[in-house]
């Protein structure tokens, strides 16, 4: 099992370690990690980042596209806009453009040499995050999610694998056993799986008040994925307890004031990021619960996922995670 982290490198986070290949590789030796899970979001610099410290790639990704997708210029322009602020987002107006850029990220992935490549698969209108009230269904979400992968397969090589990360919006979100065997039974590239994201997985049961709670049910929803919990090779690992905020967002009235199709005048790019933040806390584990979810799945990738403030906020939260993994071995 490797143990990773997650870093972009956009440059917060290049910032984050003084632009720093020594301070990069005294964090990982520091805390006897294995490398790094990365989002590219430029050009990859192996100075920087080094090759031999790159196992995974986190792809780009949208959190709303199914509309691009599918052609519904009425539902774009609403959102976006304009016809330019569309183009910007998905790199043009065709489906081609944006697998144009897709296809680039997955290029840039494979010849800093992954091993594996992360695919989100939800969709969620901007209005939506708010409203709860999705315009399209996990099973629409997964069926187009299997065009788009299954158009960009040829790209990737037999022996770098495709994860599916699971969410809380319509998509993947494991809860549902015939749809988590529908995508990776239609799947073009047969070396693929899940990525375990548990933070993700604890945001679809707002009932959840401890660790101890969080872990019994993401163990109890892979039991009922029968067989197909064999393909998760990879987890995020982090913790969420937001039910409180789930269910005061979830009953709020007064977001349904937000248009039909999630118009952006209605609120800012901030707005929506402190929503999901609230949702999706991405805290570190701190009980021996974090190792019954390890010792059930004994992934392939085990990836510290976190949103560091700071390096120190980093270091904390890592040495907390970690720490809680020693301390359940020691129990044994």
């Amino acid at each position: 099992m490797l143990q990773l982290v997650n870093l972009s490198n956009y440059i917060t986070d290049n910032e984050l370690i003084a632009n720093s290949p020594e301070r990069l590789q005294n964090f990982l030796e520091q805390h006897n990690l294995d490398g790094l899970e990365m989002m590219f979001c430029g050009p990859c610099d192996t100075r920087l980042h080094k090759r031999e410290w790159l196992h995974g790639c986190h792809l780009r990704f949208w959190p709303w596209w199914l509309d691009f997708w599918r052609g519904d210029q009425e539902a774009l322009l609403k959102q976006f806009g304009s016809q330019a602020a569309i183009d910007a987002c998905y790199g043009g107006p065709t489906r081609e453009d944006w697998l144009a850029v897709y296809r680039a990220n997955i290029r840039m992935a494979i010849a800093a040499g992954v091993k594996y490549l992360v695919f989100h698969v939800s969709n969620v209108r901007p209005a939506e995050l708010f409203n709860w009230q999705f315009s399209a269904t996990s099973r629409e979400v997964i069926e187009a999610t299997l065009e788009v992968v299954n158009a960009l397969a040829p790209e990737i090589p037999a022996d770098t694998a495709l994860l599916f990360e699971n969410l809380w919006w319509p998509g993947l979100t494991l809860t549902d056993k015939e749809l988590t065997a529908m995508l990776l039974d239609n799947v073009a590239h047969r070396n693929s799986g899940i990525m375990l994201d548990t933070g993700h997985l604890m945001n679809t049961n707002p009932d959840l008040k401890t660790e101890a709670d969080g872990a019994a049910y993401i163990l109890a929803t892979l039991e009922n994925l029968g067989h197909y919990r064999q393909f998760v090779r990879g987890i995020h690992l982090h913790k969420s307890l937001s039910g409180k905020y789930l269910r005061h967002s979830q009953n709020s009235q007064h977001k349904a004031e937000y248009g039909e199709y999630g118009e952006y005048a209605e609120y800012t790019m901030e707005e929506i990021m402190n929503h999901i933040f609230k949702i999706d806390e991405h805290r570190p584990f701190t009980t021996p619960a974090a190792q019954q979810i390890v010792d059930y799945v004994q992934p392939e990738f085990l990836v510290h996922e976190f949103m560091q403030k700071s390096l120190a906020d980093w270091e904390l939260k890592l040495s907390k995670q970690q720490q809680a993994l020693t301390l359940a071995k020691m129990a044994i």
